[in-house]
């Protein structure tokens, strides 16, 4: 009996310790699983927090489509349309200030303006921001200096107007003073002045002239000789004589005088009084 019951320990014993070995890896296979559901769970977050930001840009997306009624894909194209318009507003800003550079030259300090055209000339590739912003400037500063280059403009047609005005006046007066000038009295009166103050010609010698002249064309300034073709106050013959004095010689009777006083001082006569004692005597001076 006893020795039944000491097989019967030993087999027992034996059996215990043939189990440890699978006791142990039954442990380490434990730890191992709790170390892979830990690595799962960490992954797990961080798949989590992906899909959170994911899932937050979805939802705004999501949102902005909703409010506006239109689905993501009418989003992306209107997205890209309006880039689209903001670089051809940039295309019309451009040519637009270029326009009034151009125009402002020698008038006003363009300066500013044509750095943010320098700029904005790269609107086809520059950031959408930075673009709109440059449009902005740029329309600004155009509409300033085309403002500024207005009022200059318009003080210029001021002041050319004035002297368009200015200029004829002085043509009027001068047309009032030749159609005086022109009469007998004013023909007179234009040789005793010159006369006197060109050759120190005192009231005797114009005493003289005022009978030569008289005789020769009534000291009308378009006299015209048909025989022989003198013309004007002093019988000039030719004519054309008297242009030495002035191209209106034609038409302007001081210019006639003129000439005929020079005329009658470089000639042989020398004096009114000389030319006429001539003229009595031989009819023509």
């Amino acid at each position: 009996m006893k020795d039944m019951r000491q097989k019967n320990f030993e087999t027992s014993h034996a059996r215990t310790v043939r189990k440890s070995p699978k006791r142990g890896h039954q442990i380490i296979f434990a730890a191992s699983a709790v170390l892979v559901v830990t690595g799962l769970v960490a992954g797990s977050e961080f798949a989590a927090q992906s899909a959170d930001a994911k899932q937050d840009r979805i939802a705004a997306t999501t949102a902005l489509a909703e409010s506006t009624g239109r689905q993501i894909e009418q989003l992306d194209y209107y997205a890209q349309r309006g880039e689209a318009l903001s670089r051809d507003s940039a295309s019309a800003a451009l040519s637009q200030a270029n326009l009034v550079i151009a125009a402002s030259v020698s008038k006003v300090d363009a300066s500013t303006l044509t750095s943010v055209a320098s700029s904005l000339a790269s609107y086809e590739i520059m950031p959408i921001d930075q673009l709109e912003d440059l449009t902005a400037q740029a329309k600004t500063q155009t509409v300033a200096v085309a403002a500024a280059t207005a009022e200059v403009d318009r003080v210029a047609a001021e002041v050319a107007a004035a002297e368009a005005a200015a200029a004829a006046a002085a043509e009027a007066a001068r047309m009032e003073s030749l159609a005086g000038g022109n009469t007998v009295d004013g023909a007179r009166a234009t040789a005793r002045s010159m006369a006197a103050s060109q050759y120190g010609w005192g009231e005797d010698q114009f005493s003289c002239l005022d009978r030569l002249w008289q005789k020769e064309s009534g000291w009308s300034y378009s006299a015209l000789n048909s025989s022989s073709g003198a013309t004007g106050i002093p019988q000039a013959l030719p004519g054309s004589k008297m242009a030495s004095a002035g191209t209106d010689w034609a038409t302007n009777a001081t210019t006639q005088i003129s000439w005929g006083l020079g005329y009658i001082k470089a000639s042989s006569y020398g004096t009114p009084c000389a030319a006429w004692s001539h003229s009595q005597s031989v009819g023509w001076y």
